[in-house]
């Protein structure tokens, strides 16, 4: 990846001077660093920390509406909140993200057939752009800016505030429906009714199981229970487990991972079960270092989303190449989406999107994604730019057809081409 310089400013003014003064280009925010690939690296550049610029500004809990610094994770607000009966409407795999990164990704989550990406819950948020105007974007103030800014990988300018509503809640649980599903039609089907019903939608899949099997799983589907004097409104401080070292590729090798996957089913039986938060939307923040499984050559995340009329067809062919590749995963998540938001570069859409965890065997796995994102293209899907890491700019732009409308706008925005990425050059997104 190379080197590049860090800044870690603590106040606003000291960004805004960094913007102002940063002639070079190759500028990128970075919050807690949970991509999954190089949008917040940036060779030869500057990345700009915003961890110290952390602190809460205002909640007024008539509304639920938060005022806070980009900086301020998704931990730091149900530590805060939840005991006093808030969460955050939407949140994504992991609680180790900032409020700011949650917008540059548009996350989304469990709860997307229903609620929507982020974006659904961002009142507004304050940007410093390239060419050092302050702006408070909103639905109906800079509208073109904010919505580019969801899901724009921070190339819009950095974010120094957000405004988000918060959900009310009066329970730490959850009542999780797990239902084994054996094949792929019969788990869409699950998951297709069983989420019209609940808030939280979400399905463990085998991607290595073929024939008859292949793309069965485990449908989980839940909510909070409500006014449960057996479930308090307690943060949960479960010890965390660590993966001391990296562990030897035979740990990855198809035999186990096929082990794996069929003890997984074989315990996850259908049943209904009370389950805290953490648990459930948090599963791997619970081991320190889990990527070590994956040895000192780490892995690749890939995520793509199909539109409805393809999405059975489209994650069919994914599983089929996936497992005749012999490239196995541990974990694989298939979700379904809502409707798309309005950001030309904002990954969701009315569908199905499959999320797994690729072990990096160098040629061997570029060759596969390229052949992944080349079935992804052919059934009118798009792979995640949060996940990304080895996407070619001619596939990307097949996926996102707004691309020259996003750049027109960044270069609005910043004239002189200071916000860059390693994965916006890549991507021909920036010069």
């Amino acid at each position: 990846m190379g080197r590049c310089a860090l800044l870690r400013p603590g106040r606003r003014q000291a960004l805004s001077h960094a913007v102002a003064s940063h002639d070079s280009g190759k500028l990128i925010s970075r919050g807690l660093g949970r991509s999954y690939g190089d949008s917040a690296v940036n060779d030869g550049g500057t990345v700009v920390l915003h961890t110290r610029m952390d602190h809460l500004l205002d909640f007024d809990p008539q509304t639920g509406v938060l005022e806070a610094e980009a900086g301020v994770s998704i931990a730091d607000l149900i530590a805060v909140f939840l005991p006093r009966g808030w969460f955050p409407a939407v949140v994504p795999g992991t609680r180790f993200v900032t409020l700011g990164g949650a917008v540059a990704a548009n996350v989304h989550g469990k709860n997307h057939h229903r609620d929507g990406a982020f974006a659904s819950c961002v009142e507004s948020f304050d940007l410093i752009t390239g060419a050092g105007a302050s702006l408070t974007c909103s639905r109906t103030s800079h509208a073109p800016v904010f919505w580019a800014t969801l899901g724009g990988m921070g190339l819009t300018g950095a974010i120094t505030r957000v405004r988000l509503r918060l959900m009310p809640i009066t329970s730490a649980h959850l009542r999780v429906a797990y239902t084994r599903a054996r094949q792929l039609d019969d788990l869409v089907d699950r998951l297709e009714a069983a989420g019209d019903q609940t808030r939280y939608s979400v399905a463990w899949i085998d991607c290595l199981s073929r024939g008859s099997s292949m793309g069965r799983g485990v449908v989980m589907d839940g909510d909070f229970v409500e006014g449960a004097a057996a479930s308090p409104l307690a943060v949960v401080r479960r010890a965390q487990r660590r993966v001391p070292f990296d562990l030897p590729s035979l740990a990855l090798s198809r035999p186990t991972v096929r082990l794996f996957n069929a003890r997984y089913f074989r315990n996850h039986p259908t049943a209904e079960r009370l389950v805290d938060y953490e648990r459930f939307f948090f599963p791997l923040d619970a081991v320190a270092d889990w990527n070590r499984i994956y040895g000192k050559r780490g892995f690749v995340q890939f995520q793509a989303v199909f539109p409805a009329a393809d999405g059975r067809d489209g994650v069919r062919a994914l599983l089929s190449r996936i497992a005749q590749s012999g490239q196995a995963s541990f974990l694989a998540v298939l979700k379904r989406m809502g409707p798309a938001d309005a950001g030309p570069l904002s990954f969701p859409m009315p569908g199905l999107t499959l999320a797994l965890d690729l072990p990096n065997r160098g040629q061997r796995l570029l060759n596969l994604t390229a052949e992944l994102d080349r079935i992804v293209i052919e059934h009118g899907g798009r792979v995640y730019l949060a996940k990304d890491a080895c996407l070619s700019r001619a596939s990307f732009e097949a996926m996102y057809p707004q691309h020259e409308a996003f750049k027109a706008l960044c270069r609005e925005l910043d004239p002189a081409g200071r916000f860059s990425s390693s994965q916006s050059r890549r991507l021909g997104l920036t010069p």
